[in-house]
């Protein structure tokens, strides 16, 4: 059951991380859970959503410690997972977007080019509403839009496109930062879409990483520049 509940060792098994601090975390109240007959029990879907908000506040150590306990689970240790997800039709260097609203539009025009999206209004409506939850914008320029949850009937396989504008855009960031580049993320399995979120948020801690994909001429130097940095951060 894709939402169903965990126990604190499934939890742990999910997350890649160790069981008896995911029921420190409980028993301080930091995680939603619930507690049944004395044991703490985790609703997937809600677990789901508050990682997705506690990404822009975790630290590179913890972000790569979640990435690989991840990778561990997935049995894709040490291997790219964003990098052959992005195609060229997916890339646009001059996003058309001057307010948050038409970003999140043209992305799904983008993701339509993908030729992977069956249905771009459902798409378009989760964004918006994932967004009106809490901004996705993070520090130096960074966005990542994602439905709140994994879309199983609206897609053909995980879809993950890239826009930039040439003028930032207030998108919402935290510390009244503005965005301009904008990674979209639409995964139809819970794990891999935390997993993406998760080393995207690595790659943007990499030095150099956005100034690069700035200063990039062609959608191919942004696929070059996407796998040369997570091989980098893979290392």
């Amino acid at each position: 059951m894709p939402f169903g509940f965990m126990d604190s060792k499934e939890l742990a098994r999910f997350l890649g991380d160790d069981a008896r601090r995911i029921d420190k975390l409980a028993q301080r109240g930091s995680i939603p859970c619930q507690k049944v007959n004395g044991v703490f029990r985790f609703n997937r879907a809600e677990i789901t959503e508050w990682l997705q908000q506690q990404f822009s506040g975790l630290a590179h150590g913890a972000l790569k410690v979640m990435d690989d306990g991840m990778s561990s689970h997935r049995n894709v240790e040490s291997q790219l997972i964003v990098s052959p997800m992005l195609r060229k039709s997916g890339i646009a260097l001059s996003l058309p977007a001057r307010t948050k609203r038409s970003v999140l539009k043209e992305l799904v025009k983008l993701a339509s080019e993908t030729e992977l999206l069956y249905d771009s209004e459902t798409l378009e409506e989760e964004l918006v509403m994932r967004e009106d939850i809490s901004s996705t914008a993070l520090e130096d320029g960074f966005a990542i839009p994602h439905p709140r949850r994994p879309q199983q009937y609206i897609i053909a396989e995980p879809i993950l496109v890239f826009g930039r504008t040439l003028s930032s855009i207030a998108f919402g960031a935290s510390d009244g930062s503005m965005s301009d580049l904008f990674f979209m993320v639409c995964s139809n399995d819970d794990q891999h879409h935390l997993h993406i979120l998760a080393r995207l948020c690595r790659l943007f801690c990499h030095k150099g990483f956005g100034d690069s994909l700035r200063e990039a001429e062609s959608e191919a130097e942004i696929l070059g520049i996407i796998e040369e940095t997570e091989r980098a951060v893979l290392k």
